[in-house]
């Protein structure tokens, strides 16, 4: 028999799905297709063939009927509840360090400024090799499983011992767990004595505040008057913290954004007298990674001609997710209204055509060339709106397309770089020397001024890094297996400037030299910042990235070249 929880369960999520499904639809039909559901559930358990989980047949149903829906309402279990609100709340609990399983041990790379593990005296390149009695070290330990570890309840306490280099025998530790700042804010520094940079990784319960103390700090630091804004990559996160970040820039009483849905009636966000950045020069980065939250506050800020968009058109995600509890725990995210801009416009892009072909919107963008030429990019030209001061004519249907468009690099020589980023080598290589040189890193680079100008990321640094990926196979190219029989004539395949014709499937393991020139100042900045991040901050990382990042140095262009970006906002 079918538990009582198991059934009012079903019966909440028809109820809502089939609400959501129309308003034509009354009680009695709701009631009667749980009813339905109910028998076929109560059928399956009674009379079929094999053993059967109805518990896990119900779960299948649900996300079958959310997927039918829109890609963005989904199932959430029990289980994965609590995990998923910890990036959005701005905190976790735990012990207070980030870490990398290296050569299968555990090993500290930073610990949290002020967190538990800190405070007992755990450092960057200690190794944990036994938690609460149970050893960890030289088990194929996974990050899943460090998590379980080491993440509990605020005042419950865990036992260490670590290896630490320099030291004969281990080190006991115990750390008594706390709350730990999940932070929103990645980098926040000035470019010159008037233009700050901010970037932000997603919208979550503390970005408001971590916003605006880095605004206090910049202006306390310098003559701050313009501003370039950071949200690329950036997936969204709560709708209130993405209409208080656009009230930072907006003067009072402008509509940020309204969301209206059949069952949800229209609801309007406006900015308030608040803001710390109403006046000067803003800028705000895009690409196709911004979605959501990026979202409301790019539309914003250009409905209102308050700042300049640079870089890619955005994601295109303008749904507004509402949390449902069901009866064992677990939740649905069910859709229940759209977002529009202060113009009228609603960016979300279509989804008729199924999940899968949405979810492969990436893909197509590059088959269509999108991310590469901005003649590409089809507008709906039915989907016409204006913006509020100057009349740009802006569309909808799919994304914020930016002021500025900036093609992401075609470069065939990427691709060996790209792939020691994909094969963890460069982050693996940094470790290694770090491990090697942290000590007398930080006695030879007291502050992040005296790195930045004096070290350098050797010859012999790069070598190791690119004999690593030789390893591991990044230069191991693999020319396809062709079939004469099947093909319509003679094919060619050129592989690494190699000709290859018509021949079984071969390997050729040979540094193409070309590629190699062109990843060795890439991976040179890369190096450089990654050892900035290990010895000071994630915002002197990107200090040191940015330096030749392209959309950035546009961004310093439109401030700084007299003229250009009053220009732009009016349209001329």
């Amino acid at each position: 028999m079918i538990l009582n929880y198991r059934k009012a369960g079903i019966s909440i999520l028809l109820g809502i799905v089939m609400m959501a499904g129309g308003g034509e639809l009354k009680a009695q039909d709701v009631q009667s297709n749980t009813m339905k559901f109910n028998r076929l559930l109560r059928l399956i358990d009674s009379y079929y063939v094999d053993s059967t989980k109805v518990d896990d047949l119900t779960e299948k149903a649900i996300v079958e009927v959310l997927r039918n829906l829109d890609p963005h309402s989904v199932y959430i279990s029990k289980a994965e509840v609590e995990k998923t609100n910890e990036p959005l709340a701005g905190n976790f609990e735990g012990v207070g360090i980030s870490f990398n399983v290296f050569r299968d041990t555990l090993m500290v790379v930073t610990t949290i400024p002020g967190g538990p593990s800190e405070k007992v005296g755990i450092r960057a390149g200690d190794r944990i090799v036994q938690v609460d009695a149970k050893k960890i070290a030289g088990i194929g330990l996974k990050n899943t499983e460090v998590y379980d570890l080491l993440r509990g309840k605020k005042g419950t306490k865990v036992d260490m011992k670590v290896n630490r280099k320099g030291e004969a025998n281990l080190l006991e530790f115990t750390v008594i767990r706390d709350k730990i700042p999940i932070n929103s804010l990645d980098a926040s520094y000035m470019i010159n004595d008037n233009i700050g940079y901010i970037k932000l990784n997603k919208f979550s319960a503390t970005t408001t505040a971590e916003f605006t103390d880095a605004i206090e700090a910049l202006k306390a630091s310098s003559k701050l008057n313009s501003l370039i804004l950071d949200l690329r990559g950036n997936g969204g996160g709560y709708l209130t913290a993405a209409t208080e970040l656009a009230d930072q820039f907006l003067s009072a009483y402008k509509l940020i954004v309204y969301t209206q849905g059949i069952h949800a009636e229209k609801k309007e966000y406006s900015s308030t007298s608040q803001g710390e950045l109403e006046q000067g020069k803003l800028v705000v980065l895009i690409d196709e990674g911004s979605a959501s939250a990026s979202e409301i506050v790019s539309g914003a800020i250009q409905d209102w001609d308050r700042g300049v968009l640079i870089g890619r058109r955005s994601f295109g995600k303008g749904l507004v997710q509402q949390p449902f509890p069901l009866t064992d725990g677990s939740m649905i995210r069910l859709t229940t209204a759209h977002y529009y801009t202060p113009s009228g416009r609603c960016i979300q892009k279509p989804y008729t055509d199924g999940v899968d072909a949405y979810q492969k919107d990436y893909i197509h963008r590059i088959e269509k060339g999108e991310l590469f030429s901005k003649d590409s990019i089809v507008q709906n030209k039915s989907l016409k709106f204006a913006t509020k001061v100057s009349n740009r004519v802006v569309y909808g249907g799919g994304g914020i397309m930016p002021d500025i468009f900036i093609p992401m690099d075609t470069s065939k020589y990427y691709a060996y770089y790209n792939n020691l980023l994909r094969k963890n080598v460069v982050y693996t290589g940094v470790l290694d020397i770090m491990d090697e040189n942290r000590d007398s890193f930080k006695k030879k680079y007291a502050d992040f001024k005296t790195f930045t100008s004096k070290f350098e990321v050797t010859d012999e640094m790069i070598e190791k890094i690119m004999a690593a990926g030789d390893k591991e196979g990044v230069n191991k190219i693999t020319a396809a297996k062709i079939d004469p029989a099947k093909g319509k004539g003679e094919k060619k395949l050129v592989i690494n400037d190699r000709e290859i014709v018509n021949k079984d499937e071969k390997e050729v393991v040979k540094r193409d030299e070309k590629s190699v020139a062109f990843a060795r100042p890439l991976l040179k900045r890369q190096i450089k910042a990654l050892i900035a991040r290990d010895l000071f901050s994630v915002s002197n990382y990107f200090q040191i990235m940015n330096v030749e990042d392209e959309t950035i140095n546009k961004a310093i262009e439109v401030i700084t070249q007299k003229g250009t970006y009053d220009k732009i906002l009016s349209g001329n």
